[in-house]
């Protein structure tokens, strides 16, 4: 008898505990310790309650990802890295040993070996030192200009004529047209009379040097392609015309606000109408599909702008007023020109650097961006040449 009436309250306590934590059953309120279904009370010990001296927040907090994301390394390797600073060129004088320029680059180590040769910190420094020559200068700005440099203008408007004489072919594909191999068949062949336009009698026998920086920098007639590789082909030879003692420092600015000028209205030209596919492009994730130094240049242009900032790229009337007097927001108009959709979808990395504070940050974070992006990348520097001009250390 007794063990029977021990199994009964054996049984009643075992329902009452599952009854007690049921979550049908009793459930305790937010705002006090009794159960919501039948006002009995919980087995949960009620909250701590918030003390006058420390308030409950007003805000949900935001939880942290539940997924460890690596971190971009290459992006903390940019903003670690120190801004590149300018050189002097180091110009050659007799006797002078001419080479035909070949390839060497085919590893990280080779880039490594590069950048720390002098050749490759002297290359570096001379495009910091175009930019800084054109900082707070307006493209309009007078400036001098050397007969050298009047032949080099010369010489990219005819190659800008041979684009109307040669136009683009009918054809099923959206990239690459028949037209531009033609055309750049012709520079090719004409290179060597364009460099005789202002090589002087002892530096004639530079042209086996120079001429194949020159035809590099207008595209790959096989893969009828432009990048940011083909542009740095183009820095490079105005590099060794500085190695030379073609170009002075008091050519720099002209170098940029008139040469360089001429030279990006011309691939735009080419670009467009022969529909250049673009070379290694990153798409949205890039700076641009073509060119990089215009940016950089075009950020010197502004720094201490009085009244043109970082964010003013998304102004229309400062891209439709100053395009024509400032390389960056010539960039900005025409990407805006060409592409299609909101501008932090097709150019979200423009679009962030338009939140920079400064025009002195963004360049220095260009230069730096360049510096990782382009000349320390092997899919883009293994085409670069190297000969006693630009000598391999």
């Amino acid at each position: 008898m007794e063990e029977q009436q021990n199994e009964a309250k054996e049984s009643s306590s075992s329902t009452t505990t599952t009854t007690a934590t049921s979550p049908n059953t009793h459930l305790r309120t937010s705002s006090n310790t009794a159960c919501r279904n039948c006002g009995g009370p919980t087995t949960f010990t009620p909250p701590p309650k918030w003390s006058e001296v420390s308030p409950p927040p007003n805000y949900r907090p935001i939880r942290s990802s539940a997924i460890n994301l690596p971190i971009n390394n290459s992006q903390q390797a940019i903003i670690l890295a120190p801004v590149p600073q300018s050189q002097k060129v180091h110009t050659i004088s007799p006797p002078y040993f001419f080479q035909v320029p070949t390839k060497k680059i085919t590893h990280p180590d080779d880039i490594r070996r590069f950048h720390d040769s002098d050749s490759g910190k002297n290359f570096l420094g001379f495009v910091v030192a175009l930019s800084e020559s054109i900082r707070g200068h307006k493209i309009s700005d007078h400036c001098h200009q050397s007969l050298t440099l009047t032949s080099i203008l010369s010489l990219l408007q005819t190659l800008f004529l041979w684009v109307d004489e040669i136009p683009p072919v009918q054809q099923s594909s959206r990239y690459g047209n028949y037209s531009y191999r033609v055309w750049h068949g012709r520079m090719t062949e004409n290179a060597e009379s364009l460099m005789l336009q202002f090589l002087s009698d002892d530096l004639r026998s530079a042209t086996i040097e120079i001429i194949p920086y020159f035809t590099d920098s207008f595209g790959n007639s096989s893969r009828i392609d432009y990048g940011t590789g083909h542009e740095t082909n183009f820095a490079a030879w105005l590099y060794c015309l500085a190695r030379l003692g073609l170009l002075k420092e008091e050519d720099y600015p002209a170098v940029v606000s008139r040469v360089f000028v001429k030279y990006l209205e011309l691939m735009r030209k080419l670009q467009t109408v022969y529909c250049l596919e673009p070379a290694g492009s990153h798409g949205v994730w890039g700076l641009d599909d073509y060119h990089f130094l215009p940016f950089i240049f075009g950020s010197s242009q502004l720094i201490d702008h009085k009244y043109i900032k970082p964010k003013s790229i998304h102004n229309q009337d400062i891209l439709d007023n100053f395009a024509d007097e400032y390389l960056y927001l010539s960039c900005i108009y025409f990407v805006k020109k060409v592409k299609r959709g909101l501008f932090a979808e097709h150019s979200p990395m423009l679009n962030d650097i338009s939140g920079v504070p400064t025009w002195s940050k963004v360049n220095s974070g260009l230069l730096k961006m360049y510096k990782a992006e382009v000349l320390e990348k092997v899919p883009i520097m293994q085409h670069f040449l190297f000969g006693w001009l630009i000598k391999w250390e």
